[in-house]
């Protein structure tokens, strides 16, 4: 079998005396796309910030392709391979949809690159153009991004953290605050990804995961309670009394 791309070994932290998140371990698959979900507050934001390495863990590993990357910060974790989304929309709201773009993927420039005129980037120029096509961007390049509607601006920030081609994309969250018809075209998107990048996302819409994972990770109360297929994650005793109070 292939080994994961990425592993998550006994993660661990705590705030005060709340243990946030609580030995929690699992692998993800290369071009699959696992959900993690839970009820509020079940430790799902702080573990994707352990991941990324907003957070440093008290205990445990995390490993991309092998290698321990633990604690490392956010753009030690990126020249690793792993780029986010954040559950509030992070783009520079001033600038065009193009130049949120173009600032994400100047680092696939070289550093001989670093002092010369914007134009001569062609490298990240491609990937703004490409991204752009993919994301159904191209008629609003030159709008700022506030000027985007929501469903927009959600697109424009995965199409950000895909501009450094990342081996591993967190998403958390990707649809909130969506009407369905954005919500549906998002999810098409976030499948049509994982040919290219291997997905891991935060997302309460459960008819959603079901319909979009490959695998589910289920947490409660700071500790992974189940995972596996969705089928097998629905029909879970444990997590239906997470959920409703009742198997």
């Amino acid at each position: 079998m292939t080994a994961p791309i990425l592993e998550i070994r006994d993660l661990s932290v705590n705030f005060g005396g709340l243990r946030a998140v609580d030995q929690v371990s699992f692998s993800i698959a290369r071009n699959r796309i696992t959900t993690v979900i839970g009820p509020n507050g079940a430790g799902k934001s702080t573990l994707f910030n352990l991941i990324s390495g907003a957070i440093r863990p008290r205990d445990g590993q995390v490993l991309i392709e092998g290698v321990d990357c633990t604690g490392q910060p956010p753009y030690r974790m990126q020249a690793a391979g792993l780029a986010r989304s954040f559950q509030i929309t992070n783009l520079f709201f001033e600038l065009t949809v193009a130049e949120n773009l173009r600032l994400a993927a100047q680092i696939l420039e070289p550093v001989s690159m670093a002092w010369r005129p914007v134009r001569s980037s062609r490298v990240a120029q491609r990937r703004v153009d490409d991204l752009l096509e993919r994301f159904g961007l191209s008629g609003k390049a030159q709008y700022t991004a506030g000027e985007l509607s929501h469903g927009e601006q959600r697109r424009l920030e995965v199409a950000v953290a895909l501009a450094c081609e990342p081996k591993v994309l967190l998403l958390d969250e990707p649809t909130q605050g969506m009407s369905h018809s954005d919500t549906r075209d998002t999810a098409e998107l976030i499948r049509s990804l994982a040919a290219d990048v291997t997905v891991l996302l935060i997302e309460h819409d459960i008819g959603l995961v079901m319909s979009l994972s490959d695998h589910v990770v289920v947490m409660y109360q700071g500790q992974k309670l189940a995972e596996g297929s969705p089928a097998d994650v629905r029909a879970n005793p444990a997590v239906q009394t997470a959920y409703f109070g009742h198997a």
